[in-house]
């Protein structure tokens, strides 16, 4: 009897045991479920749009004249009066070729205009005696006819002797290669011993003056360059000389072989600069596209696309969205489609992000700092 009562008092326990366990079990599950995570997380505002690009190539200092001077005639080289570098004035003497066979050509053409002087006078006398007789009715008209005749073809006989003295004597004068110009040699050609053609480039003379940079663009940028275009110029020798310099002259065709347009820039004049250095140009190109410029840490991969997390700042969560990536610049990269100005980027972080997620902004301080990373990435 009494070990019956035991039991029946034992049961109405265990029941109020396992009630209570089963309630503070629920009350673990509840707090379980309503617990979310609220990460950190420090973002980006984009702000604007880069409607440029910058685009930047090297080239070469050169005289915007520059004369390759050869002889007017043919010959062997006996004497080059300059070297690479050395200064001339207009007239200085560069070259001389063989002179001796000009001298011959003139010489008989001197002797030939004596002739023809002597033939002159020989005939104007004959002419003046027919006139006389023909004046006396001694001698028929045709006489005097003939005579002048004689005397004009002596007449145009000589002018022709003199021509050819003028030209044997320019002959002799060609054997010497002059500057036209004041500049500086920048280049010999041909060397004494050497038989040379007439127009043969022998000494190469950069005018003093205006000069400008000489740059190869290739076919996708030239739509960019155009006279009148104002690029900045900097220098390797000296990284703080800076000039603004113009577009003066693009090429009508390509070159065959590097398939680059020669593109010639005026610099103003400043002696800092000498011919042969080396320029660096920078322009700015007017883009097609509306891009938008965010840190690189902002760019993640999902199943092989690039994307970004932008946060909904009403709901504080992130969603993840597709983009475009057009090209990389430093630490940044430069987007053309997904973007617009006033979405909000997570900046750093990415891996640890996943489709609405809850997320808490940073302060404001790192905020303004993550703005300014991306200003100086545009």
């Amino acid at each position: 009897m009494l070990s019956q009562s035991n039991t029946y008092i034992r049961l109405p326990v265990i029941s109020l045991v396992s009630a209570m366990a089963l309630v503070l079990s629920g009350c673990s599950e509840e707090k379980a479920e309503t617990t979310e995570i609220i990460r950190p997380v420090k973002v980006v505002e984009i702000a604007a749009i880069d409607t440029s690009r910058k685009l930047s190539y090297s080239g070469t200092v050169r005289a915007r004249t520059e004369m390759n001077l050869g002889f007017r005639v043919n010959g062997k080289i006996t004497e080059r009066l300059v070297d690479i570098g050395q200064r001339v004035k207009s007239g200085d003497l560069l070259a001389r070729i063989d002179p001796s066979d000009y001298e011959l050509a003139l010489t008989s053409a001197k002797a030939s205009l004596d002739a023809a002087d002597r033939q002159v006078e020989t005939t104007e006398l004959a002419r003046v005696r027919a006139e006389q007789l023909f004046a006396k009715n001694v001698s028929p008209k045709a006489q005097l006819e003939q005579a002048t005749l004689s005397y004009n073809q002596a007449v145009a006989t000589r002018d022709s002797a003199r021509s050819a003295l003028d030209q044997a004597k320019n002959q002799v004068s060609y054997t010497d290669l002059k500057s036209d110009q004041n500049g500086i040699v920048t280049a010999v050609s041909a060397d004494i011993g050497q038989v040379v053609g007439s127009g043969t480039p022998v000494v190469s003379v950069a005018v003093d003056g205006e000069k400008e940079v000489l740059v190869a663009i290739p076919e996708t940028d030239i739509a960019q360059f155009k006279p009148g275009k104002i690029v900045t110029v900097g220098f390797w020798s000296d990284a703080a000389l800076m000039l603004q310099g113009k577009v003066r002259e693009v090429a009508g065709s390509a070159e065959p072989q590097s398939r680059t347009f020669a593109v010639r820039i005026s610099l103003p004049n400043d002696q800092n600069v000498l011919l042969g250095m080396t320029a660096g140009i920078l322009a700015s190109a007017a883009d097609a596209q509306q891009l938008v410029s965010i840190p690189l840490s902002a760019l993640a991969k999902k199943d092989d696309q690039p994307i970004v997390w932008t946060v909904d700042r009403a709901a504080e969560t992130v969603h993840s969205r597709p983009v475009k990536v057009t090209d990389f610049i430093g630490d940044g990269v430069r987007i053309a489609e997904g973007l617009k100005p006033g979405d909000v980027v997570v900046a750093a972080g990415t891996q640890f992000m996943t489709e609405g997620l809850k997320v808490k902004l940073a302060s404001d301080a790192t905020q303004q700092s993550a703005a300014e990373h991306t200003q100086l990435v545009r």
